[in-house]
């Protein structure tokens, strides 16, 4: 039973990606539709989101934003955005975040944005102000030519999750360790 609903999801999923619709999607203009089309059936529209270009532009300002990367350490070690802080998706529901400054901005991440929308979620429910979740998340950021850093520097390494989800990735090495 588990595998047939799965695998009914995989193909409804793959099929609505494969979908030639015609329009633009004005939240995400840079991104491929099907992309797009695939976010739009992950997120569930609780946290704000925020454009790689937009994040960019802040982190180059110096705004202050607190980055979360809410990925698995195999994916933090390969890569993540420079100054993002680990938060192990596994335990978030536990996670209180006494240290952070409950009035800062903070931007969450993971692979596409679905992990990270939860962690947002969790986040405004600690009394958060101001949480928004990287639209599109580190695959949208990478294939848009932003940077990735590991503990030596600047990288093109990345960790596509799964084979699967790497298929959204179109930039960066692809790393599974």
């Amino acid at each position: 039973m588990k595998r047939t609903a799965f695998t009914s999801f995989w193909c409804s999923l793959f099929a609505l990606t494969a979908c030639n619709q015609n329009g633009s999607d004005t939240a995400a203009s840079s991104i491929s539709p099907s992309y797009s089309r695939l976010l739009r059936t992950l997120y569930r529209n609780t946290v704000p989101t925020v454009q790689s270009a937009t994040l960019a532009h802040e982190l180059q300002q110096a705004a202050g934003v607190v980055l979360l990367d809410a990925r698995t350490p195999a994916e933090f070690k390969v890569s993540h955005l420079r100054g993002a802080r680990f938060v192990n998706f596994d335990s978030v529901a536990t996670e209180t975040f006494v240290e952070l400054d409950r009035s800062q901005p903070v931007v969450v991440y993971c692979s596409v944005g679905y992990r990270s929308e939860r962690l947002g979620e969790q986040l405004h429910a600690l009394g958060f102000q101001h949480v928004r979740n990287l639209y599109g998340g580190m695959f949208e950021w990478i294939n848009e030519g932003y940077p990735v850093y590991n503990a030596q520097g600047p990288t093109h390494n990345v960790h596509p999750y799964s084979a699967l989800w790497g298929a959204w990735l179109k930039r960066g090495n692809k790393v599974y360790e």
